[in-house]
């Protein structure tokens, strides 16, 4: 029986047997998303930890996946086995409170420069705002690097979750719109960026390699890489969040 007889016959029936026929099919879609999230997480979780969220992840799109829309299921599946992995590692609350502050704290400072220079502060501007070394705020960007990711990545997932879903015949039209806006606002805030960091989030998030891979082709350290991203990371919270689409 060929995957898609198996999706038909499942939907109609929600047969166990051809369900778990499914995950075993789709399992190793998870390990790829579960490797490539185990290059930056790696250090605080287990690969084999990683993989056991995806597959809860996994199992959650089967069960909601429409096979009638316009849709892959792989695209589907891996906005929410991603998902399901950084709900877990949240969980596991590995983040010091310390960090927590300081990304806020430098976030803050950004923002309060840019608003008032009117261009993304550099290094030493932070710096001597912050009244500490260059060095200590390059290490704050390497600190906050990982923290970063989940958080916008989370806001990206609870603010867009279907958003590169067919459209939801149950969905509100004010909600198709406001999926919409954000997607618009969300593209136009990062192509503005400068074409360093628009690039290192380009193959970052969609090419979907490791900062050792980037600073490879960029001719840049891993720790740099991390550095650059991490300040971008900032800088796009920020826009979004002058843009009134998060509030943090």
């Amino acid at each position: 029986m060929i995957t898609e007889e198996i999706w038909i016959k499942y939907k109609e029936t929600e047969d166990k047997e051809l369900k778990d026929l499914l995950i075993v099919n789709y399992v190793p879609l998870v390990k790829i998303v579960a490797g490539r999230m185990y290059n930056f997480y790696g250090s605080k979780v287990e690969f084999d930890d990683l993989l056991g969220y995806g597959i809860l992840g996994l199992i959650d799109s089967i069960e909601k996946f429409d096979i009638s829309k316009n849709i892959k299921f792989e695209t589907y599946a891996q906005i929410r086995i991603k998902g399901a992995i950084i709900d877990n590692i949240r969980k596991l609350d590995w983040i010091p409170r310390s960090l927590r502050k300081k990304s806020k704290q430098v976030q803050q400072t950004m923002q309060e420069l840019e608003n008032k220079l009117g261009y993304t502060p550099s290094n030493i501007e932070l710096a001597e705002h912050l009244n500490v070394s260059v060095e200590e705020v390059e290490n704050i960007f390497s600190d906050i690097a990982t923290f970063n990711v989940i958080s916008l990545e989370e806001f990206l997932k609870n603010k867009n979750e279907g958003i590169l879903d067919s459209k939801d015949n149950s969905e509100l039209p004010d909600d198709v719109y406001e999926k919409k806006e954000i997607k618009a606002i969300l593209i136009d805030t990062i192509n503005n960026l400068p074409e360093k960091e628009k690039l290192i989030i380009s193959l970052y998030y969609y090419d979907e390699l490791t900062y050792k891979e980037i600073g490879n082709i960029l001719d840049l350290s891993e720790s740099r890489i991390s550095q650059i991203h991490s300040k971008t990371m900032l800088k796009l919270k920020n826009d979004l969040i002058k843009k009134g689409i998060t509030d943090h």
